[in-house]
């Protein structure tokens, strides 16, 4: 009978539905292509932005080796795959979002450089900053023109690093007027808290719009050199 009781228990339990996934948490990069992500200017013949896998190239490690989706990849990337005497555009998601948690992992080649825009508008820079003794505000984490990361958290060229970005949108009462300004309440890269309650005044120059507004997408900056984003989620707050 105890066998009995065990096995119908195991069918019921198989039976129920899994678990809801968090309904707050979102993955914007499907996995598969660049659908609900937009070009700057709509150019996609200057666009290298690519679905697959990347790593630093060999022979040349200022650029990447790109290779395409297949049925076997484990991991997805989005890479924007930059080449000697090619340039790309920056890439946004369409979904826009107001307090959240960003959570990705990057990798650069060598000397590349490129940033995450929270929002669409305020900069959080990535770049290859291993190895450099005093980090500034153009660093790997820095706020551009803001701030400067706390510590040298940056891996060698050609690593994934993981960075987790907490922030609070700017706030705007019923007349439009700005009550409260954006603030990164907590961002940190590889395992070490970098920023900690930084306001932002306004928006970092280069943006999507150059505005403030109570929410925006997520964009990538992709004009200035090769990088790979994978494992991109974002949890609303």
């Amino acid at each position: 009978m105890k066998r009995s009781l065990f096995a119908m228990l195991a069918l019921l339990m198989a039976a129920l539905p899994a678990p809801a996934q968090d309904a707050k948490t979102s993955m914007p990069f499907n996995g598969k292509d660049l659908t609900g992500w937009k070009l700057k200017g709509g150019d996609s013949k200057k666009s290298r932005w690519q679905v697959g896998t990347s790593v630093m190239d060999e022979k040349n490690p200022k650029f990447l080796a790109f290779s395409p989706l297949t049925a076997a990849t484990k991991i997805p990337e989005m890479v924007n795959d930059i080449q000697p005497g090619t340039k790309s555009v920056d890439i946004s998601t369409e979904v826009k979002y107001g307090d959240a948690v960003i959570d990705l992992e990057l990798m650069v080649p060598k000397g590349s450089n490129s940033g995450v825009y929270v929002m669409g508008e305020y900069e959080v820079q990535v770049l290859d900053s291993y190895g450099v003794k005093t980090v500034g505000k153009g660093d790997l984490g820095g706020l551009y023109g803001a701030a400067a990361p706390r510590v040298n958290a940056a891996k060698k060229p050609g690593e994934w690093q993981r960075m987790i970005i907490e922030y609070q949108a700017p706030k705007f009462d019923a007349a439009g007027k700005k009550t409260s300004n954006m603030k990164f309440v907590k961002i940190t890269l590889n395992d070490q808290i970098i920023h900690e309650n930084v306001e932002m005044k306004g928006p970092t120059p280069t943006g999507l719009t150059g505005l403030e507004a109570a929410t925006g997408p997520i964009m990538f900056q992709g004009d200035h050199g090769p990088v790979s984003y994978r494992n991109i989620r974002v949890t609303a707050k």
